[in-house]
């Protein structure tokens, strides 16, 4: 759409800091005030609507639309979150191979360190397989992650699901809301097996896939994004 502003800013109200345009307030899709929990998220949200040009560019504020994504989807946090536990028992980093063996060794260097860094944190290990039967962790594991879902603000819970639903693993998406991985770790571990076939397949010489490469740049902005909304999140 074709920007329809002039002034781009945010004021405090009972629902938090709202962001508004020329004085009036945005409203998500379902009606709500776009209002951020703190002022500097609020203040980040707003100087992506201030850098629209002559065209709004929705792919082009990622804040926005996380922000919005954790507003509107309060409602169906029960839902949700029934909907995360089930990577626990489907996490990328507990399915590995046996051949080739160097991706095999490549798995076991990249993944095993979250998969202890859960284990210590959490103090539930999470089981390993070879093979293509479905795992079935733990009902104290789902339990403990339960509880801890449940006790997560909408903000980190929204950003949580992202992460665990772009590399389907909630093991590194838990890393990330915990500062423990870096949006480059969770990229590595997520895209491994992807980065070790484009190694095979010689990509210097003969080019990346584009639909590989595309959807990678989504993934990085989307991290990128997710790990400054925790940065903002942190702050007073």
């Amino acid at each position: 759409m074709k920007r329809f502003y002039t002034m781009v800013s945010n004021t405090r109200t009972d629902d938090g800091f709202v962001v508004q345009l020329d004085g009036k307030s945005i409203k998500t899709p379902l009606g709500q005030p776009l209002a951020a929990p703190n002022r500097p998220y609020a203040e980040a949200v707003a100087a992506e609507w201030s850098a629209q040009e002559e065209t709004v560019v929705p792919d082009n504020m990622p804040l926005t639309q996380i922000l919005t994504t954790a507003i509107d989807k309060a409602r169906e946090r029960d839902a949700l979150t029934k909907s995360l536990l089930k990577y626990l028992d489907t996490d990328l980093l507990c399915y590995r191979v046996k051949e080739p063996e160097a991706l095999a060794k490549l798995q076991k260097e990249t993944w095993d360190r979250w998969l202890t860094w859960f284990d210590e944190h959490f103090e539930s290990p999470l089981e390993v397989t070879f093979g293509i039967e479905a795992l079935k962790q733990d009902a104290d594991t789902h339990k403990q992650i339960w509880n801890y879902l449940e006790a997560l603000d909408e903000h980190y819970f929204t950003i949580l699901q992202i992460v665990t639903s772009l590399t389907g693993s909630i093991v590194l998406g838990l890393a990330f809301v915990e500062h423990e991985a870096t949006p480059e770790d969770v990229f590595n571990a997520a895209e491994l097996e992807e980065i070790y076939y484009a190694g095979v397949a010689n990509e210097e010489l003969h080019g990346p896939d584009p639909v590989s490469e595309k959807r990678q740049k989504a993934l990085k902005r989307d991290l990128a994004a997710s790990k400054e909304i925790l940065s903002l999140l942190d702050q007073e």
